[in-house]
């Protein structure tokens, strides 16, 4: 497992781009939501501590992770944003509905980022066990949320730079 040895939530500020101008749209699967809630707190919390301004964070839940596509995309047609977050958790169960549901949804934001000029951010975690993404959510194994965040603002730069 790749964070088995390493928690990736650590980053240098000083080498991401301040985020104060950049409006972040994060969209929050409600499924699994103590799983979800702490990945939006890793999230928030980086967002902000990069110098992103409170009023500039919009989220909106959906019911599960299914529609976190369709949240996505909405939220890139009304509300401006240079960036969206998608925040979802998947724990495998004993039926194909896991395999579906992973494979919908990565498909999904990979087209949203190929449609249209607004970076999509997959934080959707794919686990076998709830302990997993406990440990993936502010546990031993750092945070997931944090480490999107850092991937939006360095992507909301790349976006500002070549527009």
């Amino acid at each position: 497992m790749a964070t088995a040895n390493k928690n990736l939530s650590n980053y240098d500020k000083n080498t991401i781009p301040n985020a104060k101008d950049f409006r972040f749209g994060i969209v929050v699967s409600e499924w699994n939501d103590h799983i979800t809630n702490g990945l939006y707190a890793g999230a928030e919390a980086a967002l902000l501590d990069c110098g992103a301004l409170p009023e500039n964070l919009i989220r909106w839940n959906v019911p599960g992770s299914f529609e976190l596509v369709y949240g996505a995309q909405r939220m890139i047609v009304t509300q401006e944003v240079d960036v969206v977050i998608t925040i979802g958790c998947v724990i495998k169960g004993e039926t194909m509905h896991f395999e579906f549901v992973c494979e919908g949804v990565t498909q999904g934001i990979k087209d949203l980022n190929v449609q249209t000029d607004v970076p999509v951010i997959f934080c959707l975690l794919t686990d076998n066990y709830e302990q997993q993404s406990i440990d993936r959510s502010g546990g031993v194994h750092g945070n997931k949320g944090t480490e999107a965040a850092i991937a939006a603002i360095k992507m909301a730069e790349l976006r500002r730079k070549t527009m």
